[in-house]
């Protein structure tokens, strides 16, 4: 029998973990390691969102970056033409890419697997087609620019250890959530139709509700994370969110494991920093990439830390209940 704690216990240890990363910018890292840390943050956020959609519902979605690009531009427009601060688009921004999700989900109701992993990947093209050509709204090819800097109490977070801890924030917020979905009554229904759609359907469950909403899920996390980006950014563009970053989006989330709480966080930062830990050039780390993928299928079809927790519980044997029942009777008798 699973631990009814193991759970809380789970939660806890990424909170512990999120409180560590918030003593970063006291040990005085450079500014390109603080960079790649709040661009690893802002993937994580929208790789959480990912995770309910894969992890749980077992959809794949190669068109998420698209979706993190609809959060941004919707942040960069309202900013532009309306005057509204990084707080203010962030539920506009969310909201916006909610229901686009719902719309690029609408089709996983007939059609699935691989085909509809290349409808996601079409999306994504399209997307870019749309921004490229969106004229002066969308600024076309060469993007949008953002003006004003986020402010907290009036405070502007411009410098990088505020505008780091502001997105270590979203990310705990993130892991909440996600850890909150996961261990919901929602969250066993879409693992239900992971693992057998047509059964969950004959036992009532409306599967195509709960694939539309898991689409919605993710699509907040998503929106979020594009606000972030494009604060952080302050300049964005249609390329940064074609079909090749919403690859990356799915490597991370298998590489770190799409089932786990750690498994977004962990994929975040190995994709990452292991370019800058090993010095390699953009090619090197496509291969690099590639390399991991194809060992974390064949090895870890968990993910890492889905590897590391296997390997724990070989090293440290685990305490069976029953067992200990078993050998105490006395305790037996009183608990019966």
């Amino acid at each position: 029998m699973t631990d009814s704690r193991s759970p809380l216990r789970g939660l806890v240890l990424a909170l512990v973990l999120f409180a560590l990363l918030a003593l970063v910018p006291a040990l005085g890292p450079s500014n390109r390691l603080l960079s790649l840390a709040i661009t690893a943050g802002i993937n994580i956020v929208a790789l959480y969102g990912l995770s309910v959609l894969f992890g749980q519902t077992g959809i794949l979605s190669m068109g998420h970056a698209a979706l993190v690009g609809v959060g941004a531009y919707t942040a960069a427009i309202l900013a532009r033409d309306l005057g509204l601060d990084f707080w203010a688009a962030l539920p506009c921004a969310a909201a916006t890419t909610a229901l686009l999700a719902a719309v690029v989900g609408f089709p996983s109701l007939r059609v699935s697997g691989h085909h509809f992993v290349i409808l996601t990947f079409a999306f994504g093209q399209l997307l870019t087609i749309v921004l490229t050509n969106g004229g002066d709204f969308t600024g076309r090819a060469t993007g949008l620019d953002l003006g004003q800097p986020v402010a907290l109490f009036g405070m502007g977070l411009d410098p990088l250890p505020q505008f780091y801890l502001l997105t270590l924030g979203f990310v705990a917020l993130a892991a909440i959530a996600s850890w909150a979905i996961v261990h919901s009554r929602y969250g066993r229904t879409l693992r239900a139709i992971r693992e057998n759609e047509k059964l969950a359907a004959s036992l009532g469950i409306n599967v195509g509700r709960h694939k539309i909403g898991a689409f919605v899920v993710s699509g907040v996390f998503a929106g979020i994370s594009g606000v972030l980006l494009a604060y952080f950014l302050r300049h964005i563009s249609p390329s940064q969110f074609a079909s090749f970053p919403s690859i990356y989006l799915a490597l991370m989330v298998m590489i770190g494991g799409a089932r786990l709480l750690l498994g977004p966080l962990a994929g975040g930062i190995l994709v990452a920093f292991l370019p800058e830990l090993f010095s390699l050039d953009p090619v090197q780390s496509r291969i690099l990439y590639g390399i991991c993928l194809i060992a974390v299928i064949l090895l870890l079809p968990n993910g890492v830390i889905g590897g590391l927790l296997d390997l724990w519980r070989r090293l440290v044997p685990q305490r069976d209940p029953a067992a200990q029942t078993a050998s105490n009777p006395a305790r037996a008798g009183r608990e019966g």
